[in-house]
Parts: structure tokens; C-alpha cells; sequence
């Protein structure tokens, strides 16, 4: 006979400095996942607005504010932009491979290099080896590393440029972290690289989402998640399409001249954490 599945019981941590929006405070909701259930748990939860940091499902719970927007990719209608183009034509020789979410001293290495560059004050950037094999290895559901590797001159695999982890759910793809080769010459647009080959494999297994995680209309580092079309947000009345219009004119705003958005980065003291808040450490209060 099959045990029943538990409601799971949900805690609120206590409020802390916003990384997003200056000025404002943050609280989450989270619960464990664990046990037998923990995937459809998992999956059940990403639907209204969830995300998973190792063990624990959280969502913001803010009191005043509701600027953290749950966002997906709709796979098999996604239609790439010619910068896009441009990016998967570019890194279209990369190997991609999906392994077990075991931490290795090369991923480690890229996560490093990577974060002095792009988050050198982030919260991530002091994580040593232990913390890295925590975040990738503590999962209690379907869980990969995409790992993209460079062709050696055999065709074999050879050096790491990009990782991805990526829990696998049934109706998609949920982008957990990514991280990849902050300077490397000949292969710009990596990190739209990473999301596209999502949205690629998603489609081609007939998975119809890619899970994107929180956007945050006012926060520039958060921005680069509108670009991809179409584009779903979770609201009070369920996930809707993100207008064309509206759309379009966050697009234009997240192209902006990368001077000015680093200058709002700094004005608004980016860096606290990494994307998406991560690593996400939960006391209940």
C-alpha cells in the first residue's frame, strides 16, 4: 500500500536587505524536499512560483512588495532574435553533455574564475570547494549538470567553458545556476548560449517550458531574462504572455549601452548576492 503524501509544512525566514530593489527588505517562504515525493513536490511547487536551492523550495514573501516575477520560456514556440541567432551560430561547435550532479574541481574552477569577474562582491564569491559540492550534490530530485566543452581537434570533449545546474521536470526545464567563461575571446554570448541550448533541447523532447527563475522589473543584472520570446509570468490569475508591446519595450530597455546599466548596477548596490539571490541560506522565524 502507498503512503499518503504529506502536506508539507512551510516556514518564513526572517526579513533581510533586498539584493534586487534598494531600500527594501526580503522575506521567503520555503519548505524541505525530501523523501519519495520530492519530485512531484518539487514540480508541483516550480508551477506557482517556487525555485529549489539544494534541499529546500523557497519563494519570496515579501510584505510590501511583489517585484520578484516568476518567469518561463514557452520552448517549443520560442523564435530567436538575430542576436540569438548569431549566439547559437557561434557556439553551435560546443559539446553538450547532461552528467550526474556530482561537483568536479574543473566546474569548480570555471564557478571561480566566473564569479571574480562577474560577481567578484557577491555573495557566492567566498564559497570554497564544499560549498560548491553542496549546491550541485545535495538534490533530493531529478538533477543534471550540462556541462560545454570545446571540441579538441579529435572531436572528443575537451575544455570546460559553461555549466549548467538544471533540474528536469515534467513539464520542462528549471535553470537552477549557470556559469561559464567570463573573458573568453571568440565565444561572447555564452550565457545566452546556456539558455538557448536549453530552450533547444527542451523543445526537442517536446518539453513546452524552460523555467527562467525571478525576473525583477527595476533591477538591471535581472534584465537579460525578458529577451527571450515568448515569455510567460506567473500573476495572481495563473502564468499569462507577456504582451509583445510591452515585451519589446523591455527588451529595448535591457539592451541598453552596457555603461549606463553597469552604472545602475553600482547605484544600486549590485553584487550583494548572485542572479536569482543565490546562495539562498533559510532560518525560519
Amino acid at each position: 500500500m502507498t503512503a499518503p503524501i504529506r502536506f508539507p509544512r512551510f516556514f518564513v525566514t526572517s526579513p533581510a536587505p533586498c539584493p534586487y530593489l534598494p531600500g527594501r527588505s526580503e522575506r521567503k517562504v520555503f519548505t524541505e524536499l525530501k523523501g519519495p515525493h520530492a519530485d512531484q513536490l518539487n514540480e508541483a511547487l516550480g508551477r506557482i512560483g517556487f525555485r529549489r536551492s539544494q534541499t529546500v523550495a523557497y519563494r519570496p514573501s515579501c510584505l510590501d512588495c511583489q517585484a520578484c516575477v516568476s518567469v518561463r520560456v514557452l520552448a517549443t514556440k520560442f523564435q530567436p532574435s538575430a542576436t540569438q541567432k548569431r549566439d547559437l551560430k557561434r557556439n553551435s561547435d560546443l559539446i553538450v553533455t547532461e552528467c550526474r550532479p556530482w561537483a568536479t574541481d574543473e566546474q569548480f574552477e570555471l564557478l571561480a574564475r566566473y564569479l571574480g569577474q562577474r560577481h567578484p562582491d557577491g555573495g557566492m564569491s567566498a564559497m570554497d570547494e564544499l560549498d560548491y559540492a553542496d549546491m550541485i550534490e545535495h538534490t533530493p530530485v531529478s538533477t543534471v549538470v550540462t556541462e560545454y566543452r570545446e571540441p579538441l581537434p579529435n572531436g572528443k570533449p575537451g575544455r570546460l567553458v559553461g555549466a549548467c545546474l538544471t533540474d528536469r521536470q515534467g513539464d520542462g526545464l528549471s535553470m537552477i545556476y549557470s556559469f561559464y567563461e567570463p573573458d573568453h575571446p571568440g565565444r561572447a554570448g555564452l550565457g545566452n548560449f546556456i539558455i538557448l541550448d536549453h530552450i533547444r533541447r527542451a523543445a526537442a523532447e517536446a518539453l513546452p517550458y524552460v523555467y527562467l527563475g525571478y525576473w525583477v522589473e527595476g533591477s538591471p543584472r535581472m534584465q537579460y531574462k525578458v529577451r527571450y520570446r515568448p515569455l510567460e509570468r506567473l500573476t495572481r490569475e495563473g502564468w499569462l504572455l507577456m504582451e509583445p508591446d510591452e515585451q519589446h519595450r523591455l527588451i529595448a530597455a535591457a539592451t541598453a549601452p552596457r555603461q549606463a546599466q553597469d552604472e545602475s548596477l553600482v547605484a544600486m548596490g549590485a553584487g550583494v548576492r548572485g542572479k536569482d539571490g543565490q546562495p539562498v541560506k533559510f532560518s525560519a522565524s
